[in-house]
């Protein structure tokens, strides 16, 4: 096929999968899709849970893996939608639909880079696909559970919205479960001891306190308490206890491990992390896949947003067509011209990390 006809047939891809809903842990339509639109195409692809992948064609397990990875579920439609989130319309050059950008766009422009490089002979790397459930919600049903059948990853491509351009650093992110204690006591009387005053000098601490190592990328590790709430049903009893959750962005400048260690040092409270599982990532900038996207003229750029990226244990990058501003937006798009971008980008990178340009 040509780049041209390649580019036809994602844009029908897209909007297949656009009609078809694909909630996470819902996505059996999709994955459907998906693998029939692969086999249809030649290529023994493989379904595990709602994840489907394949290797290249001339696969050698003696070489290192380059991995393109995106994924095919959605959130649920916003009640600001105008149009049926379902009904893949083209209207002045964008493609409307739910999951059009986020990550529609990005998940068809890897498949055709794909299939593109699928038969190539002589690669000094494997090309794998891999698209992933389960990620709006990361899920452990998605991305993790598929790695381990999959040929080890040395490198991976993370097709997120990025306008193409370089995420070369992304946050991780971890939640935390606080619990702030006391002793109960009539609210009129002098007595008992109020777990929420407690929790509050606590939770001043996580607005004030400034981790000292800045990323370059990523800038500084960011906490914010977002929900805080009490034991007590009745105005006139000092709660004993008092809950709070904190969600902390972490940098590529300290591990989930370290920046728990610190918080529990300095507040007074229980901390529980939900999990350790989305993890921070970060690709140098003399890698030779973010030298070729320099040669390509992309941008450089931390992003604040967590992806699967966060759980592929290997070198990664992010960068895809669509802009992150639109994702989980009313009437979602993408532009068709995005899509040839995003095309045109995959192939470039992966054809200059392989020397064929």
């Amino acid at each position: 096929m040509t780049i041209d006809e390649r580019y036809e047939d994602a844009v029908q891809l897209l909007k297949e999968l656009i009609a078809t809903p694909s909630f996470s842990k819902e996505e059996q339509g999709t994955a459907a899709i998906l693998l029939r639109f692969l086999t249809e195409r030649g290529v023994d692809a493989r379904q595990h849970l709602n994840n489907i992948w394949a290797v290249n064609k001339h696969f050698d397990p003696a070489k290192p893996g380059i991995l393109l990875n995106s994924h095919h579920d959605t959130v649920k439609p916003n009640l600001q939608y105008t149009r049926d989130p379902f009904e893949p319309v083209v209207e002045d050059g964008k493609l409307y639909g739910l999951g059009s950008n986020d990550a529609g766009g990005c998940l068809v422009s890897l498949i055709a880079a794909f299939l593109h490089f699928y038969e190539a002979e002589g690669l000094p790397y494997n090309i794998m696909f891999a698209a992933s459930a389960e990620e709006e919600i990361s899920g452990v049903n998605g991305i993790e559970k598929v790695l381990p059948i999959m040929p080890p990853v040395s490198l991976a491509i993370v097709g997120e919205p990025t306008k193409t351009d370089l995420a070369i650093a992304e946050k991780g992110l971890m939640v935390l479960d606080c619990v702030a204690h006391g002793k109960a006591g009539h609210a009129a009387r002098d007595e008992g001891e109020n777990a929420l005053y407690k929790a509050m000098d606590d939770i001043n601490w996580f607005r004030t306190y400034r981790f000292p190592k800045v990323s370059d990328t990523l800038g500084p590790v960011k906490m914010s308490v977002t929900v805080v709430q009490t034991s007590n049903k009745a105005h006139n009893v000092v709660p004993a206890e008092c809950s709070f959750v904190v969600d902390v962005r972490a940098t590529d400048q300290y591990t989930l491990e370290e920046l728990l260690e610190v918080i529990r040092t300095n507040v007074h409270c229980d901390v529980q992390p939900r999990s350790m599982r989305m993890r921070p990532s970060f690709i140098p900038k003399e890698h030779p896949l973010v030298l070729a996207g320099l040669r390509l003229g992309k941008q450089l750029y931390g992003s604040p947003t967590t992806s699967d990226q966060a759980l592929i244990p290997a070198t990664s990058v992010k960068v895809g067509p669509g802009d992150s501003a639109r994702s989980h937006t009313a009437d979602e798009f993408i532009y068709l011209e995005e899509i040839r971008q995003g095309i045109d980008t995959y192939i470039n990178l992966l054809s200059i990390v392989n020397g064929i340009n």
